[in-house]
Order: structure tokens, then C-alpha cells, then sequence
């Protein structure tokens, strides 16, 4: 009988992935093929983003920002 069953390593013993209908101690073969591990990247987060950037404006830039975006004042006039 041949079967494919996924498991995973523990650092001492393979577990499977789904139940296996053998019964207890029963000799098997194993034959390893290593799966990629899936590359993972943290999150992208915009509020760290956020507070990375360093903006050099004046002290009322926020609340004022239509007025500096769209021609009321300038960047110059502190």
C-alpha cells in the first residue's frame, strides 16, 4: 500500500498533517521531499509608516493643510 501524507517536523518525532488509519506501531517507510517554506512579510502598516516619516513644516500644517495644499498660504510664510 502507498500513500502521500503531508506532516511536519517537531524537532523529534514527524506528526501528521490528517489522521492516518494504521495501527499503532506500525512500520512505515518515509520518503522526505522538503516543501518551500512560504516566504512572509510583516503586514504593511500605515500608521508606522506614518510616524517613520519626518516632514519638515510649519507648527500649523495640519490644521491648515487646504489651505497650504491649495494656495491659501505658503510653505515660505511661517
Amino acid at each position: 500500500m502507498e500513500k502521500t501524507v503531508d506532516a511536519t517536523f517537531d524537532g523529534e518525532v514527524f506528526r501528521p498533517d490528517e489522521p492516518v488509519d494504521l495501527e499503532p506501531n506500525t512500520r512505515v517507510r518515509l520518503q522526505l521531499v522538503i516543501k518551500e517554506k512560504k516566504k512572509t512579510r510583516k503586514p504593511f502598516s500605515f500608521f508606522e509608516y506614518g510616524r517613520s516619516v519626518s516632514i519638515d513644516a510649519p507648527p500649523d500644517f495640519s490644521s491648515n493643510l487646504d489651505a497650504y495644499l491649495y494656495g491659501g498660504k505658503s510653505l515660505d510664510n511661517e
